[in-house]
């Protein structure tokens, strides 16, 4: 995104709608992939607290967590969320609506995601703005998200290039690592060469959302409840697309997939063009939204409201975190703002080493890993961690969900990476669709 310093302009209409907005520089999704972002993010809990950390989470979220849905719909808010079934925080809407064209092959392009969900959204917010209640929509876009499929002229937007350029090899490890090539190769050009050219896509992508994003920016002003409306830009996780060698996914517990936007406008209360450095998370998420609505309640969140960084009380709410992540690895760690302990739970499929530490102030881009050469490092992160682990186990009288998977995936656990690689596998569109829960 251009308004959190990408060199590409991606986000124009987003980098005008936040001069009126607070944003937030240093937003992590500690809880990778999208169940267990989606289960913190809407219920200002921790996963030990919901239980949720796995991409393949079985049965429903605990009850014994409210999700803002149900919080809202207790205090009379109506409540609508648009293409977000089938995950386990998705609990206690009103209504639930979908869109088409959120997935599909190369021969399916373009998708127009996000005019698929404008036409369903729209119409929609008119219908909860008419009523005297107070409401809540949630909408979820699927454009920054495999497949990369966007709509002319986005598509070439950012690449004027030959995709399928004999001489550029740099798509042959993404097609050669088996897990994901049939997924990819579902999607892509035949014949692609050039890893830009996704790249491209996946920018084109964004600047196909934005300017879709700009329709409810507009239809709120037109109706004029623009300033009397809670508007929060926030994502689920990042996205990996050439680094660390996970392709075009949002695996690992790397800066591209924990590092996520979060923009809000409600001048009431959030000051426009505030720019807010101090470390939060996606717990932080509901508490900020209860004080904003100016409800109170008494559920025991492991979050907090960012209010207090935006008055300047305090400067971080946590600067050190737990990260988990349990998508197509079994991994967690321990961040703080000068180091990155990642610790694998068993062998991945990318045959990378078990214990990975990073210094990123000098390597941001997470390049060298220091675990051989930063012993002292590694012992004390583990401590810390452990210790969390242990208080958070002791206060919740839940063991630790990291550890309790189980078949997390098909064959898991596993013993070896080769294992790993041998057995996990995204088919193609239909098989990507049904592991979102869409």
């Amino acid at each position: 995104m251009s308004s959190y310093g990408y060199k590409k302009l991606t986000t124009p209409h987003i980098d005008h709608f936040t001069s009126q907005c607070t944003l937030f520089e240093n937003t992590h999704s500690a809880h990778i992939p999208t169940t267990g972002a989606y289960a913190s993010m809407l219920t200002g809990r921790d996963s030990f607290s919901t239980q949720v950390v796995a991409l393949r989470h079985r049965g429903p979220m605990t009850s014994k967590v409210k999700t803002l849905a149900e919080i809202l719909r207790g205090h009379g808010y109506n409540t609508t969320c648009v293409g977000f079934t089938g995950n386990p925080a998705s609990r206690g809407f009103e209504k639930y609506l979908n869109y088409s064209e959120a997935w599909g092959s190369y021969d399916d392009r373009p998708l127009r995601k996000a005019e698929r969900l404008n036409d369903v959204a729209q119409p929609e917010i008119e219908r909860l703005a008419r009523s005297s209640k107070p409401w809540f929509i949630m909408l979820r876009h699927m454009d920054p998200h495999a497949p990369y499929l966007p709509p002319a002229p986005y598509d070439r937007m950012f690449y004027q290039g030959d995709e399928c350029d004999p001489k550029n090899k740099s798509m042959k490890p993404v097609l050669s690592f088996k897990p994901f090539r049939d997924f990819h190769a579902s999607w892509s050009p035949p014949g692609i060469t050039d890893k830009d050219y996704l790249i491209a896509q996946y920018d084109g992508e964004i600047a196909y959302m934005d300017a879709c994003l700009q329709n409810i920016f507009t239809q709120l002003e037109t109706m004029d409840i623009l300033d009397n409306t809670i508007v929060i830009l926030n994502g689920d996780h990042g996205e990996t697309l050439y680094e660390h060698e996970c392709w075009f996914d949002h695996h690992g517990l790397y800066e591209p997939v924990l590092h996520v936007p979060l923009i809000i406008r409600y001048p009431k209360m959030m000051p426009p063009g505030l720019r807010v450095s101090g470390y939060n998370q996606h717990k932080d998420l509901v508490p900020t939204i209860l004080e904003l609505a100016e409800i109170k309640s008494r559920i025991p969140f492991e979050g907090r409201s960012l209010l207090a960084m935006v008055r300047g009380q305090v400067a971080s709410l946590d600067s050190e975190f737990y990260i988990n992540e349990c998508t197509w690895m079994r991994k967690h760690g321990w961040r703080t703002p000068h180091w990155k302990l990642i610790v694998a739970l068993e062998p991945d499929f990318h045959f990378k080493p078990l214990v990975e530490l990073y210094n990123l102030v000098d390597d941001p881009l997470e390049n060298n890993n220091l675990a051989t050469k930063r012993p002292d490092v590694v012992r004390s992160l583990q401590t810390t961690m452990a210790t969390f682990i242990k208080n958070r186990e002791r206060e919740t009288g839940l063991r630790n969900p990291m550890m309790t998977q189980g078949a997390w995936a098909p064959g898991a656990p596993f013993k070896t990476s080769r294992q790993a690689y041998n057995k996990l596998h995204i088919a193609g569109i239909a098989q990507a669709r049904r592991l979102q829960g869409d």
